[in-house]
């Protein structure tokens, strides 16, 4: 596999070896001693899976106490992923990476604990799997606003309004929420 690092310490692009051939492909998503032997030795205690429709933007998303580690990946669509670092100790605190991932790249991220979370969709019918190091706790999720003018995400919305859960759009500025160490 191919790790890429982003311009967000911690934060890396994973490509998977793709083997294919007239039937289809094969890949490895998910093999502990390749990861590991990659830099990235991390145990996963969930798998999720959402599909949603063009437009749907989830997040920004994060757990504080009980920060989860993801491993993101599309396996129908296109997303353009994106993560926020809330590390106040970070010397990248508040700055934020995107990255399209889709069924045809086989692009993987991985988005450490300590970072906000979310994506949008850019295809109808994306299912959008997530590995988590940690489990989900309601009482301590957390939205980090998807349009906030001090982080400055660049969603390519080409025109559209996105569409948002009630939490989302209700999401906290980066100077309000509850930050990491």
């Amino acid at each position: 596999m191919n790790i890429i690092e982003t311009r967000l310490p911690g934060v890396l692009i994973v490509e998977p070896k793709v083997f294919g051939d007239e039937r289809g492909f094969f890949l490895e998503s998910w093999n502990r001693a390749r990861f590991a032997e990659a830099g990235l030795d991390v145990d996963f205690v969930q798998d999720n899976h959402s599909r949603s429709n063009r437009g749907v933007l989830r997040g920004m998303h994060f757990q504080n106490p009980g920060p989860q580690g993801k491993l993101v990946r599309v396996v129908s669509g296109a997303v353009y992923d994106v993560a926020v670092d809330l590390r106040r100790s970070s010397p990248a605190f508040g700055q934020w990476v995107g990255v399209e991932l889709s069924a045809a790249n086989h692009r993987m991220l991985w988005v450490p604990e300590g970072f906000a979370h979310g994506f949008l969709t850019l295809e109808d019918g994306t299912d959008f799997l997530y590995k988590c190091r940690g489990g989900y706790e309601p009482k301590a999720e957390h939205s980090l606003a998807w349009d906030d003018p001090d982080v400055g995400i660049e969603w390519p919305l080409d025109g559209i309004e996105p569409i948002l859960s009630g939490k989302d759009a209700q999401g906290t500025p980066l100077g309000e929420v509850e930050t990491f160490a």
